[in-house]
């Protein structure tokens, strides 16, 4: 993966700057006013270098590390390139291959899935602090409307203890009929589980969920674990805040989707401190450690998934990065403004343009490309070889620029 040379740092001003949890404890008794006051520019260096993409990454540490940095992976049924998951650590990390993600996230009691900002792999250290969403949903009942009898839900957790971890198919089927949403009484009892905590998704086998009975699964000294609300809500909106460097209170929010009146009750006991960012126009808090140095190094270049952590909060992207960016994967072919899986290209901590890729055999595709300045031309021709060595592919062909006067430098670059 291509690294571009580092930024001059513009410096952090202290007045002051908190470094320890003490000055997040001063900033709060003192009420409203920003412990830092930060440029737009600044914010977004904290942003990258919070999510791993500005400064050298923990190659020992691999995929795991940039599991546990994140806090949350989006997982996603698309798969282009490559699936969701993998793109992520590609992004940060470079050719990282796919057997030591599928390590890092299934299988080595290193991780497990549970809904998160959407469905997402996790550390298991976060497993007890989920303990409140756990309960929301024993609370409510019910999982997404479906209706379960006390018998169907007491087999899948026998055959479970019987038999060991299984897929839905396993368990004896996951539908009812073809239709994508008619889950079969089983399918709907393990999902049940899975929302209550009885179960846990081990791994994925064909993109099929491996359930297991938690108790046996998660590690003992973390399922005997039981924080309170409380708890568990600080804790996340530290990792988020920890995972984000500088957040607004929506961004905060949609990191783990928690409602207003949660966060606003966890804000002043997890060690965040408030901040002013230039442009902004909302109050935002900081991770004291992100305001203790510079964020300096050198700038990823690549092409990220748009369910990566950096731009999955679209409000966020353009407000950080300029980039108004959705996934139009849904949309109809003939209303898609970039394409079907459009990944935003990242380059010297900028989002300067866009790629919709396909395969053919050996050939990386590039459907649709857009790019701000003639001037990234280099980058996206260096995010393009890369992606296409990563991925088993000897050739790029690049079908539709949205600037056609691009393509002779292009080309001249990818050989």
């Amino acid at each position: 993966m291509a690294e571009t040379p580092a930024e001059t740092p513009v410096g952090i001003p202290a007045e002051p700057l908190p470094g320890a949890p003490a000055g997040a404890r001063s900033a709060r008794r003192a009420g409203p006013a920003p412990a830092a006051r930060l440029t737009a520019d600044q914010a977004r260096r904290i942003a990258l270098r919070a999510q791993g993409l500005l400064g050298s990454p923990d190659r020992r540490a691999g995929a795991g590390g940039v599991l546990r940095q994140l806090g949350a992976v989006q997982l996603d049924t698309i798969s282009v390139l490559a699936r969701s998951h993998e793109l992520v650590p590609y992004a940060r990390l470079g050719a990282v291959g796919r057997r030591p993600v599928e390590q890092a996230y299934w299988g080595h009691g290193t991780a497990f899935e549970y809904w998160s900002h959407a469905a997402c792999v996790l550390p298991i250290g976060q497993w007890p602090l989920f303990a409140f969403r756990r309960r929301a949903y024993r609370d409510k009942g019910r999982v997404w409307g479906h209706p379960v009898s006390p018998e169907a839900y007491a087999r899948v957790l026998d055959q479970l203890r019987a038999e060991g971890p299984l897929t839905s198919t396993g368990l004896g089927g996951a539908k009812r009929t073809s239709e994508w949403w008619d889950w079969s009484d089983t399918k709907i009892a393990v999902e049940r589980a899975l929302a209550f905590g009885d179960v846990v998704v081990t791994e994925r086998r064909g993109w099929k969920r491996v359930y297991d009975l938690a108790e046996r699964a998660v590690p003992a000294e973390l399922f005997a674990q039981d924080p309170t609300d409380a708890e568990c809500l600080a804790r996340l909106v530290a990792l988020a805040g920890a995972a984000l460097g500088v957040a607004t209170r929506a961004d905060l929010m949609d990191y783990h989707r928690l409602k207003g009146a949660q966060l606003d009750a966890a804000l002043p006991e997890s060690g965040l401190v408030p901040v002013e960012v230039e442009g902004w126009g909302a109050p935002a808090w900081a991770d004291p450690a992100a305001l203790a140095a510079e964020p300096r190094g050198r700038h990823r270049t690549t092409l990220l998934s748009p369910f990566d952590s950096l731009v999955w909060d679209r409000p966020r992207t353009e407000r950080i990065f300029g980039m108004s960016h959705r996934l139009e994967a849904y949309t109809p072919k003939h209303k898609r403004v970039h394409g079907y899986f459009a990944m935003p290209l990242l380059a010297g901590g900028r989002l300067v343009g866009r790629v919709d890729p396909a395969r053919e055999g050996t050939v990386l595709v590039a459907r649709q490309v857009s790019l701000d300045s003639p001037g990234f031309v280099p980058a996206l021709a260096e995010a393009l070889r890369e992606a296409a060595a990563w991925t088993g592919c000897s050739d790029v062909r690049v079908e539709r620029l949205a600037d056609e006067s691009l393509r002779p430098a292009l080309e001249e670059l990818l050989g």
